[in-house]
C-alpha cells in the first residue's frame, strides 16, 4: 500500500494554489485512485500516458503498478511538488508540455499503451480525438471527467451528441467508476466519473471519411435545435443538403442528434461520392 499524499499541505509546502483557469482539482480518496487504476487494467508490462499529472497522486499508483509511465503535465508551477511526490520512482518520466503538443510517437514505439487522463470539461472532445487519431495508438483510454461528460459521451440515439459520436466512431465507451466531488480537493461542484474506451482496430468509418465526417457533424450540431435540411444548408445550400440526405435515405426533417454513426457514414459517402 502506497502512504497516502497529503495534498493542502503538499500545496502549502510549496506556496501553491489550485488554478481554477486551468480546471484543477486534484483527485486526494485512495480508494478512487486504485479503483481507476485496476479499472483501467494497468498491468506490470504497460506503457501508461498520463495526461495532467499535478501533484502525482495518481501517478504514484499508475508507478506502482505499470512498466513505465509517461506523466505530462501543463502547468510549469507544479512541477517541483510533483517531483517531489515521484521520489523513488525510477520508471517514471514527467515532461512538462500541453499534450496537444507531443508527438506521441516521440514517447511510445508501439500500438497498444494506455492513457490515463484526468481532464477539464473544455478538453474533452478535442483531447479524445487527438488522442484516438494518434500514432501509434493506445488500446485503451481512461479518462477522469464530469459524470455529465461520461454519460453523453456513452449515449445513443436519439440522444447522440457530437461528443459521443467522436468516441463511438472509435471505440467502445463505458461508464467504469463513479467518483463523488468530495473525492476531489478542492471539491467541484459536481461529481466525475472514470470513462473507459476500449478503442476498435479500425474506426467505424473509413480514415478518408473521417475529416469530412467531423466537418458535416459539427456544422449540423453547431445548429441541433434545427432540422438537418436547415442546418446542412448552411453549409451545402438548400437544394444540395436535400439532395444528399435523400441520396442517403434520410428524412430532411430529422436532427442530428438522432442519427446514428451508420446513417453519419452513408450520408458523408453521399456529400463525398
Amino acid at each position: 500500500m502506497l502512504p497516502p499524499l497529503n495534498i493542502p499541505a503538499l500545496l502549502r509546502a510549496h506556496g501553491l494554489r489550485p488554478n481554477k483557469r486551468l480546471g484543477q482539482n486534484f483527485l486526494v480518496d485512495e480508494s478512487h485512485l486504485a479503483a481507476i487504476v485496476s479499472a483501467a487494467g494497468v498491468a506490470p508490462g504497460d506503457e501508461v500516458l498520463e495526461i495532467g499529472a499535478g501533484l502525482g497522486s495518481l501517478t504514484r499508483h499508475l508507478a506502482a503498478a505499470a512498466g513505465r509511465v509517461l506523466a505530462v503535465e501543463l502547468d510549469a508551477a507544479l512541477l517541483p511538488a510533483l517531483q517531489s511526490s515521484l521520489q523513488g520512482f525510477d520508471n517514471v518520466q514527467v515532461l512538462h508540455a500541453d499534450i496537444f503538443d507531443v508527438h506521441i510517437g516521440q514517447h511510445f514505439t508501439q500500438d497498444g499503451f494506455l492513457v490515463v487522463a484526468n481532464i477539464p470539461y473544455y478538453l474533452t472532445s478535442n483531447l479524445i480525438r487527438h488522442l484516438l487519431e494518434s500514432r501509434p495508438r493506445p488500446a485503451r483510454l481512461a479518462l477522469t471527467v464530469q459524470l455529465e461528460v461520461a454519460q453523453r459521451a456513452c449515449a445513443s440515439a436519439p440522444d447522440l451528441s457530437l461528443l459521443a459520436l467522436s468516441v463511438q466512431l472509435y471505440g467502445q465507451p463505458r461508464l467504469a467508476h463513479h467518483i463523488p466531488a468530495g473525492a476531489f480537493y478542492p471539491a467541484p461542484n459536481v461529481d466525475s466519473a472514470l470513462l473507459l474506451i476500449e478503442l476498435d482496430e479500425q474506426p467505424k468509418l473509413p480514415w478518408e471519411q473521417i475529416d469530412p465526417f467531423f466537418r458535416i457533424a459539427k456544422a449540423a450540431f453547431a445548429q441541433k435545435r434545427k432540422t438537418l435540411a436547415n442546418s446542412l444548408a448552411s453549409v451545402w445550400g438548400k437544394a444540395q443538403a436535400a439532395s444528399r440526405l435523400e441520396a442517403a435515405g434520410i428524412d430532411p426533417m430529422r436532427r442530428p442528434q438522432t442519427l446514428t454513426l451508420e446513417e453519419w457514414g452513408r450520408l458523408v459517402a453521399a456529400a463525398t461520392s
